[in-house]
């Protein structure tokens, strides 16, 4: 991730709710840089940090809710247990950073990327995700009910144990990606491509369930099959 040029950059610092807002009193947040600076547990409600940049920064247990947060750029940043609900994060980007167990419902993500992060256990229910990006990311056991993936290229997605019911899938393309023991009521995959895709845990009856009109390889039929204790030759 390339960051643009910051107007003031605050490294290698610890704040509380009283000195961050009263940073953002005298500094337009649009511009500003955080590096190395930690902000775990503070409880940052309706706080408006557009276009912020975070590099390598601490958010554990951090909360977001309701804050204003479009175009922010996340790099080698830790937030697991943050609570994101409500926030606006259009545009944003997250980049390697680790980002398990956190809380997106309800927020807006439209066209926010999300780039070799770990979001395992993570929870986007009701999250506005018109053109969401992952890509090489870990969505373990992650709750993406509803969610668009349609005609999108799924590189490097583990989706293993996630809640996918709803989701649309249909025209994508799996590319390295993991539907293991994934949860897939009421999803769409017609004309999607699976063949690059790990479908352990997925029986014969499942796959007529979910994945009728869908493309996957002879050495995954012959593994489905075999769950049967048929042996192809």
């Amino acid at each position: 991730m390339q960051t643009t040029p910051s107007t003031k950059t605050i490294v290698n610092q610890i704040f509380d709710e009283g000195r961050l807002s009263e940073l953002l009193k005298q500094e337009a947040s649009h511009g500003l840089g955080f590096e190395q600076c930690e902000f775990d547990g503070l409880n940052l409600y309706q706080l408006d940090l557009q276009g912020a940049q975070f590099v390598e920064c601490s958010f554990a247990d951090t909360c977001f809710e309701s804050c204003q947060l479009a175009g922010t750029r996340w790099l080698h940043c830790k937030a697991g247990r943050a609570d994101f609900r409500l926030a606006n994060l259009t545009d944003a980007l997250f980049c390697q950073s680790d980002l398990n167990n956190t809380n997106w419902e309800l927020a807006k993500l439209a066209s926010a990327r999300f780039l070799e992060v770990k979001l395992t256990g993570a929870r986007f229910g009701g999250a506005q995700t018109l053109g969401i990006d992952f890509h090489e990311s870990l969505l373990i056991g992650a709750d993406l009910r509803g969610m668009s993936f349609r005609k999108k290229t799924l590189e490097g997605l583990n989706f293993s144990d996630a809640d996918l019911a709803g989701c649309d899938f249909r025209d994508a393309v799996f590319h390295k990606a993991s539907l293991r023991d994934a949860h897939l009521k009421n999803a769409r995959f017609d004309g999607a491509d699976l063949r690059s895709a790990d479908l352990r845990g997925l029986t014969i009856a499942s796959l007529s369930q979910h994945f009728k009109g869908s493309l996957i390889s002879h050495e995954q039929a012959a593994e489905l099959v075999g769950g049967l204790g048929v042996r192809v030759m």
